[in-house]
């Protein structure tokens, strides 16, 4: 039993009971008289979460906007990590909006000061949010840019061995680099052909000091979603190769935004072929004294895969979508097949370069572990069985992504089979009031549900216009719209959809507009939140921008949030009687809830929501009207 409960403990009461006893005095009188708002909504979500604790259940707690959903699962949370001695587990949409739940204004930070409560609050980021050091000292051989001298200068002394070992802290974070577009942090991050374990200045690194930090954790952990999904793909692997796992074990866990977690656990749970990575990996052990078979294999398998990968781009269905089709054509098949022989093959040879020890240890680990996983994921590609796999372009990488199988049965097996307590947070997790399309995508059969609406007078603070207009016609409907000043969230249904309006933005905007991938996400949100900027144009921020009052008073709607017709939905759509009814359209319904739901976050905001409406979208009108909390009004 943890001395540093919030509340007594007795022979008396049970845990549960205290816990519950503790929450209704919190909300109705101790936050109440330091200024905080008494809300029903609020407290009734905190007395549920209770009862899955206590039932070791999975709840979907759906709250809408101005609950205060935070505050009503932390403070179970927080009193639930200090009687079980392990930490609760927050896990959310991003790591933008895991900056917005510890910035200095924060719930976290308000309930803290105000219940006197030392919270040990510590964030787990994923792992292409921290500097490689390996990488940048690669970058720094082929690059020959100002912002890699900079990197380099910003390394704490510690890491070049010039300070005591007592002075290290965390460095690295992708955050503490906000000035770098997402194009040049890639260029210097953890990359996953990086072996970590073999790495010789591992203990050095600022994303082992990090895993270091808040594996000790013993109150709160946050992560995001991509992470915690990533955790639960590698945690036995991780095991079996005497590693710990990237996390702890927690005593319970929280989803916010928790239906995104479906979108997360699908970029997890895959495996990747690269068209240029094998290339130059193979590159790096091509040194002197390494044995003629082995150089032979080498010069194989590179023409080989090149010639896949030129098949792969001829039989790839090359549309907008992000994910392409691909054709499984016999000669596809055929060269996939001949690279797994050739580097079934070359792994046996490596095994003798090593006892020569010519080829540098670090590059051999590297290329032995990647060949491992491409000799998997290309046997996944060619053989008959329920993968789902495409083709898609990823900063200008071809990339081959196979998923072994649809991710229902992973998350049901490896994550809601256990009796771990699992809360589900969001405005939207229902469609017309009901949970199972959330549910049922990730795998859940028995489950804990609860809708409060929001407490917020909506008739008096928000309108909603739907504009019909051409296609070709968005992009000078909006920047009409964008003519009157006003701080605005433009919001796109993808990425392509974003850089198409982007070309045609006046150059004379580029001062008031910024798209997201300028610059890192989170500095773009604080300066539009602090007015430096006047749009912020983005694919992602659909959910969790929690931006209040005059900072943000208009939302467009570019389209409406259709999930793509590409190959992982077309599998979901395969399971489905009615796709469009049971995935398209639930999707979209959702999304939209949230787009819109980014305007009023506090009793004092105002503003217009904007729809663009092409013909084809005008016909989803009977659908959308009924999402929204005040009457659509149409504009000519």
């Amino acid at each position: 039993m943890n001395n540093k409960m919030p509340f007594p403990l007795s022979k008396e009461k049970s845990f549960y009971e205290s816990l519950n006893d503790w929450i209704g005095d919190t909300l109705y009188d101790d936050l109440t008289e330091k200024g905080f708002e008494c809300r029903d909504e609020q407290i009734y979500m905190a007395f549920q979460i209770e009862k899955a604790l206590k039932e070791k259940k999975v709840l979907f707690a759906e709250a809408g906007v101005g609950t205060g959903k935070t505050i009503a699962y932390l403070l179970p949370a927080i009193a639930y990590a200090r009687y079980t001695g392990k930490p609760a587990l927050i896990s959310c949409a991003d790591e933008t909006l895991i900056d917005q739940l510890v910035k200095e204004d924060g719930d976290i930070r308000k309930i803290s000061e105000a219940l006197g409560l030392d919270i040990d609050v510590r964030l787990a980021k994923a792992r292409d949010q921290y500097l490689c050091l390996k990488r940048l000292d690669e970058a720094g051989d082929t690059i020959n840019e100002d912002y890699i001298d900079d990197i380099e200068d910003s390394i704490p002394e510690f890491v070049k061995g010039n300070a005591s070992l007592q002075s290290i802290y965390p460095f690295g974070e992708r955050s503490d680099y906000p000035d770098l577009s997402d194009e040049q942090w890639k260029t210097v991050n953890f990359h996953p052909i990086q072996q970590c374990a073999a790495c010789d200045i591992r203990n050095r690194c600022g994303q082992t000091i990090h895993r270091n930090h808040y594996r000790e954790s013993l109150e709160i952990i946050i992560c995001s979603h991509d992470f915690y999904m990533e955790h639960i793909w590698t945690k036995e692997s991780r095991k079996r190769q005497g590693q710990m796992a990237l996390l702890p074990e927690v005593s319970m866990i929280v989803f916010d935004e928790g239906h995104l977690l479906e979108y997360s656990a699908q970029r997890a749970l895959t495996y990747e072929v690269q068209n240029s990575t094998l290339v130059n990996l193979l590159e790096r052990v091509l040194v002197d004294g390494v044995r003629e078979k082995t150089l032979q294999l080498i010069e194989r398998l590179i023409e080989t895969h090149d010639a896949f990968f030129m098949m792969l781009n001829v039989y790839a269905d090359f549309t907008e979508n992000d994910r392409k089709a691909i054709e499984k054509a016999p000669e596809l098949i055929s060269l996939g097949k001949e690279a797994i022989e050739i580097s079934t093959n070359l792994l046996e040879e490596f095994v003798f370069e090593g006892e020569l020890f010519v080829i540098p240890e670090y590059d051999l680990k590297i290329v032995e572990e990647y060949m491992d996983q491409y000799i998997y994921s290309m046997s996944l590609f060619t053989s008959e069985n329920d993968a789902v796999d495409w083709l898609e372009d990823r900063q200008g990488e071809t990339t081959l992504v196979i998923m072994p199988r649809l991710v229902t049965d992973i998350l049901r097996e490896n994550l809601f089979s256990s009796d771990t307590p699992i809360v589900f947070s969001s405005a939207t997790l229902s469609v017309g009031e009901s949970f199972e399309y959330l549910a049922g995508g990730l795998g859940i059969q028995d489950y804990l549900s609860f809708s409060v609406d929001s407490p917020f007078d909506y008739d008096e603070v928000m309108e909603v216009f739907a504009t019909n207009v051409e296609t070709d016609e968005k992009a000078a409907r909006t920047l009409e719209l964008l003519e009157e000043p006003e701080q605005t969230l433009l919001l796109f249904k993808s990425e392509h959809a974003m850089n198409v309006f982007k070309e045609q933005v006046p150059s004379a905007w580029k001062n008031r507009i910024s798209f997201e991938g300028d610059r890192e996400l989170s500095s773009l949100v604080r300066n539009f939140q602090q007015k430096r900027i006047e749009v912020l144009c983005s694919y992602h921020l659909w959910e969790g921008l929690d931006i209040p009052q005059d900072a943000l008073t208009r939302v467009i709607i570019y389209d409406l949030p259709f999930p793509p017709s590409d190959p992982l939905f077309d599998a979901r759509r395969n399971h489905a009687i009615d796709a469009f009814r049971e995935v398209d359209l639930p999707f979209m319904l959702l999304r939209l809830r949230q787009g819109a739901g980014r305007l009023i976050r506090t009793s004092a905001d105002t503003g217009t929501v904007h729809l663009l409406l092409d013909d084809e979208e005008q016909k989803m009108h009977k659908e959308i009207k009924g999402i929204f909390p005040v009457a659509i009004k149409m504009n000519v």
